[in-house]
């Protein structure tokens, strides 16, 4: 099945991508926690004010969920032995909705709604390849963007 996302839906989704990232970063948690602390409520929220949200601070808005959310600090830290240059939290939230807006071409059910975009966005936030993209040290964020999607597809990183 095909499907069209608006331009407004498409930079509602990679905003809420790249807060999940920056938010991960902020509190040490993997990413899929993050949004797995988010209920469909929250996720529906952020997903339909994100055009506003994107007005204010990054570290406002982070503040909010991680309260809203009862997010704690973690331990998974992907920059402080990273020996390169770490990609912005935009950058990697590019390749999340990337992957989201792939895995909902998949799907049967039209995506017409911000509410038909939450379960692709969670299976995605679920999956492996989440956590290899977010760890900088392996390089599968620098992977192309086919890679990332075949290896995510198969349920493991392709050789």
């Amino acid at each position: 099945m095909s499907f069209v996302l608006d331009e407004k839906k498409k930079n509602d989704l990679f905003y809420v991508c790249s807060l999940v990232e920056y938010v991960g970063r902020k509190t040490n948690n993997k990413r899929g926690d993050i949004v797995a602390a988010m209920d469909d409520d929250c996720l529906k929220h952020h997903l339909e004010y994100a055009d506003l949200n994107h007005c204010l601070p990054f570290e406002r808005v982070s503040d909010e969920l991680i309260t809203d959310c009862g997010i704690k600090n973690g331990d998974y830290d992907t920059i402080t032995n990273c020996k390169y240059s770490i990609p912005t939290a935009t950058s990697i939230g590019r390749v999340y909705s990337t992957l989201i807006e792939s895995e909902m071409g998949r799907s049967d059910a039209p995506i017409t709604t911000v509410a038909d975009m939450l379960s692709p966005f969670r299976k995605v936030f679920s999956s492996f390849i989440i956590d290899e993209i977010s760890d900088f040290a392996n390089g599968v964020y620098f992977e192309n963007p086919s890679y990332q999607w075949e290896s995510y597809k198969a349920g493991r990183l392709l050789q």
